[in-house]
């Protein structure tokens, strides 16, 4: 992952992956204190940008910032600081930071697979905005370069992985095991909260699945929701990137329904409440 020179150079990056952030602006300073009113600080969840002048403050900063990516969303806050009595450094004087958390747009994928079909579909995936977690159980079938933004996972049971996935995420079943496309595809509708689950294969294989499935007790709408066989038919050909070319087709128009487009209003909502609590704090002094 690169390093920027300075938060604005990070906060485009960040937002043309998706990425999740934190911007940090010293948003009113009395006495004595380590930067002027205005200065800003990007934190992400491995990387800052920018400074607020070090020390305990900068420290104390970061940590907070990531506890709210932590948290997942849009949101805003702010902090007083007195700088000597709260962290006992020299300046003396009191800061206010302002915390502006823009939580990731990406949508978050889990690819199972890294045979022909899924190694051609990370080269694609790469340069979208998602963030990819890469499964399975035979290490050398992954290239020795994985891209950035694909998280590279070896595990001796992949279905187990699913367990570990956040709600809304898409899931794309193309293992070398129709047992083990099976059993992936079982524990994602047992879940019942991805965004996105498709299993590549054929009729055939699509119908045996349903049967299955049915005779597992899953309703009609639970296989509704599965896509088999996954791709686009609008996007015909059966080499390994003419099939992954389909099934990105298919992730693409996915998350560019109008369904996954509430956040602005949830950061409306943050920032009314951020406007009462500046407010509340002018009425008390």
């Amino acid at each position: 992952m690169p390093r920027f020179l300075d938060w604005t150079e990070a906060a485009a990056a960040f937002s043309q992956r998706g990425e999740a952030y934190v911007l940090v602006t010293v948003l009113g300073v009395t006495g004595s204190a380590p930067r002027d009113t205005g200065t800003k600080m990007l934190v992400g969840a491995t990387q800052t940008a920018g400074s607020i002048g070090g020390g305990h403050l900068e420290y104390t900063a970061i940590n907070r910032a990531r506890e709210m990516l932590i948290a997942g969303d849009d949101s805003q806050q702010l902090e007083e600081f007195p700088l000597g009595a709260k962290l006992g450094q020299c300046c003396g004087g009191r800061v206010t930071l302002l915390y502006e958390c823009f939580a990731s747009t990406a949508t978050q994928v889990a690819l199972f697979g890294a045979g022909h079909v899924g190694r051609a579909l990370v080269e694609i995936l790469a340069h979208l905005p998602v963030r990819v977690r890469w499964i399975d159980s035979r290490l050398e079938q992954f290239p020795d370069l994985i891209p950035e933004g694909i998280t590279r996972v070896v595990a001796a049971r992949p279905e187990d992985e699913v367990a570990d996935l956040p709600p809304g995420a898409f899931v794309l079943v193309m293992t070398h095991q129709h047992p083990l496309d099976y059993a992936i595809t079982e524990a994602v509708l047992r879940r019942g909260d991805a965004g996105f689950l498709g299993v590549i294969g054929s009729d055939t294989k699509a119908r045996r699945f349903r049967m299955r499935l049915e005779r597992r007790g899953f309703s009609a709408a639970d296989l509704e929701t599965l896509h088999c066989p996954i791709g686009l038919e609008t996007v015909p050909g059966k080499r390994p990137m003419e099939v992954a070319v389909s099934i990105a087709a298919q992730v693409i128009a996915r998350y560019h329904q109008p369904a996954r487009s509430a956040r602005p209003a949830a950061r409306l909502t943050a920032t009314t409440a951020l406007l009462t609590q500046l407010n509340n704090n002018e009425e008390s002094l």
